[in-house]
């Protein structure tokens, strides 16, 4: 688990690599139903797609202690991915490999702001603001699930997404308020990656029967909190939320399989050892 020093620096002193790799318990003793098995899967997509981008930021990030800040957060997101698939799997017997290696791009359901590119390091930023604001809220909702599963899963998710979105924020009031070029930076990637949140807070009829049931928040009812943290912190970063900007997500978006052209490539990348090698272990 990631961990922030007092003066808003993070560590590794308390990887739990161990649990992460074990893809611990999650699911065991009972198969997820078809809906719970479904929504897990969109919040296991997220996870890993977002892991894999943050990945790809080490040995490139501005300074060496955020080589290992964002390793440590994609860490965090592989360990949320792989309880989460793992559950998701228990509907039909597929392990969480068989799902992140196996699946072709539209048999994906993340939403569309966690495959968008890392852009420079202001983008990266602006997105981790945003959708680790957002988890925070899914997942503190999730610990109340009648789904002991999902629960379990996010009851320690959200002590992880805390300091993700405490990381985010400061990196946002230390670029906004930076130089010239840092504060330009900040302000271009909110106006890119602001269009992609409302896909975030959208309801459909998956997540309207889980509501009803207990087993999970109405997206749209998390957008309050989400607002209300976003306005502090661009009011301390004097940034304007941007207004009337949405991207166009046809028939559902990432959740119905429907992706932009930038997560088939990282796909590719991600699954072509495992394709290569089937069955392979080390």
């Amino acid at each position: 688990m990631s961990d922030i020093d007092p003066h808003g620096d993070v560590t590794v002193d308390r990887v739990a690599l161990a649990e992460e790799y074990a893809g611990e318990a999650a699911g065991a003793g009972h198969a997820a139903s078809d809906d719970v098995a479904e929504y897990a899967l969109r919040l296991g997509d997220d996870a890993l797609v977002l892991s894999q981008r943050l990945g790809d930021w080490i040995s490139r990030a501005p300074e060496l202690e955020e080589d290992v800040a964002l390793a440590n957060i994609a860490l965090d997101l592989l360990g949320h991915a792989r309880s989460l698939l793992h559950y998701a799997g228990t509907r039909d017997g597929r392990s969480e490999d068989d799902l992140a290696y196996f699946r072709d791009e539209p048999d994906f359901r993340n939403a569309w702001i966690f495959e968008q590119p890392n852009g420079d390091f202001a983008h990266t930023i602006a997105r981790q603001l945003f959708v680790a604001t957002y988890l925070v809220e899914l997942y503190r909702a999730l610990e109340q699930s009648t789904d002991a599963t999902l629960a379990a899963i996010a009851a320690k998710a959200s002590k992880e997404v805390d300091y993700h979105r405490d990381h985010a924020i400061q990196w946002t009031l230390r670029l906004a308020g930076g130089t010239d070029e840092s504060r330009r930076r900040m302000l271009r990637a909110v106006e890119q990656t602001w269009p992609y949140v409302d896909e975030l807070f959208r309801d459909d009829v998956l997540v309207e029967r889980l509501a009803a049931e207990g087993v999970a928040p109405l997206p749209s009812s998390l957008r309050p909190a989400f607002d209300a943290v976003i306005d502090e912190v661009f009011a301390e970063a004097d940034l304007a939320r941007p207004e009337g900007r949405l991207a166009f997500v046809a028939s559902g978006g990432g959740r119905e399989g429907r992706h932009t052209e930038h997560l088939g490539p990282m796909l590719a990348e991600m699954q072509v050892l495992a394709r290569a090698h089937p069955g392979a272990s080390w």
